[in-house]
């Protein structure tokens, strides 16, 4: 499962609050630098190119005494050009949340906690402004940098603090939106097609990686593959589902939220988790960093912007994976051929529910979505969300083990409570 990255921020007093808001998390035992650079020739890029020059002295003086040698580099590069682009719209986002009075938990009644109450750092993420408006500039962030929020701070990259709010969040894509006062804004980022990246191509993550003592961080990778389904539980148990860019820039606690650019300077997504280990054994992993992709963000803000939430069709059923059931209920209950191996099981379909008015009935077996296979749940609902209100989705199934296909009208039918692999 990919872990989320935020950064607690420790209290002056040195005493090191800990809180779960991101999910990314863990002992940070110290810091790791490590340094790269690479030289290719005909055409490729060479991150420092030396002009030629003269030393005017050598390396001692006459009195044998070491001096700097005055060699001048023009460390100018595609990478520093497109970091200067968008450095400044780099922000750093701070999660405040309410903290009780030292020493009256339980003394006084939640309501009196509460109002006594002072809000401090709860914890660190990035964020990147991409709109200004009027008196008003956006940022798009992380849902788990602002989860749990009782007030938001924003930290400009020229160490301005701003009062930031909340503007809607969305927590199936772990995007969110903030608003601040455009007085302070100079840059504003632009975002690239995401579409158009191709595994190989540079990248470049900018973020606060352990917070905002470190904001403005720069890593750069290239672009490791493209379309990994990532899927992860928010702090509040919702699924999150992210077909993401996977890059081997660094990102770390703190990172996320922030911008993933490319060669131009373009946002081409929003880093937001990385696998950190594997496996029971807890097995290291290094270099595999996760940004949602620049196209998907850019739908999700504008919807937040307008509605401070987003609006999906529901199916109306609460469902189980196929490779969760036993082969004894397999061939018992569900009876289907030995064959299908993965899918969705219909644990429940809610009365006047689109599922139900289609015709799927407790026990199918749900293995493909407009005729693309489904393995399980996550599969299902990523079909699902690229959808509208008022679509049909073709979902074919076993029932008695005879396959069958159906057209569903979806709704915004919510009415199953999540049970298990939750509610569609």
């Amino acid at each position: 499962m990919a872990k989320k990255d935020v950064t607690p921020r420790p209290k002056k007093s040195g005493w090191v609050k800990k809180f779960g808001i991101g999910l990314l998390g863990g002992v940070i035992g110290g810091l790791l630098v490590i340094g790269g650079f690479y030289y290719l020739s005909g055409g490729s890029v060479n991150p420092f190119q030396s002009n030629e020059a003269t030393s005017t002295s050598g390396v001692t003086d006459d009195n044998d005494n070491v001096q700097v040698s005055n060699v001048k580099v023009d460390a100018d590069s595609d990478t520093t050009d497109a970091v200067n682009k968008v450095q400044d719209a780099v922000v750093s986002v701070i999660n405040l949340q309410n903290a009780s009075p030292q020493g009256s938990e339980g003394f006084f009644d939640t309501e009196q906690q509460e109002d006594d109450s002072e809000e401090e750092p709860a914890g660190e993420g990035s964020g990147v402004i991409y709109k200004e408006d009027g008196d008003n500039a956006y940022i798009v962030t992380n849902n788990h940098v602002v989860e749990g929020q009782n007030g938001l701070e924003v930290l400009m990259s020229d160490g301005t603090r701003e009062t930031a709010e909340l503007v809607g969040t969305d927590a199936y894509t772990d995007l969110a939106v903030l608003q601040i006062s455009s007085d302070n804004v100079d840059t504003v980022a632009t975002f690239g097609d995401s579409d158009e990246l191709k595994v190989g191509e540079p990248a470049i993550a900018i973020g606060s990686p352990l917070g905002s003592d470190y904001a403005n961080s720069v890593t750069q990778g290239i672009i490791s593959s493209l379309n990994r389904l990532v899927s992860s539980q928010s702090e509040s148990g919702e699924d999150v589902n992210i077909n993401a860019i996977q890059t081997d820039a660094a990102i770390n606690p703190g990172n996320s939220g922030g911008p993933l650019i490319n060669a131009g300077g373009q946002v081409v997504g929003i880093n937001s988790s990385k696998i950190a280990s594997s496996g029971q054994a807890g097995v290291s992993v290094e270099g595999m960093g996760f940004s949602i992709p620049s196209n998907d963000v850019t739908d999700i803000i504008n919807e937040l912007e307008q509605n401070g939430e987003i609006t999906r069709p529901a199916l109306g059923i609460s469902m189980l994976d196929l490779n969760t059931i036993s082969t004894e209920q397999r061939e018992q209950v569900l009876k289907i051929p030995d064959s299908v191996e993965n899918g969705v099981v219909v644990q429940n379909s809610g009365n006047n529910s689109p599922a139900s008015d289609a015709g799927l009935e407790q026990y199918d077996v749900i293995t493909k979505a407009d005729d693309k296979e489904i393995t399980n749940s996550t599969e299902l609902r990523a079909a699902l969300y690229k959808k509208s209100v008022g679509d049909n989705l073709k979902l074919t199934f076993y029932r008695e083990g005879e396959e069958q296909s159906v057209n569903v009208k979806l709704s915004e039918d919510q009415s199953i409570i999540e049970q298990n692999n939750g509610n569609q």
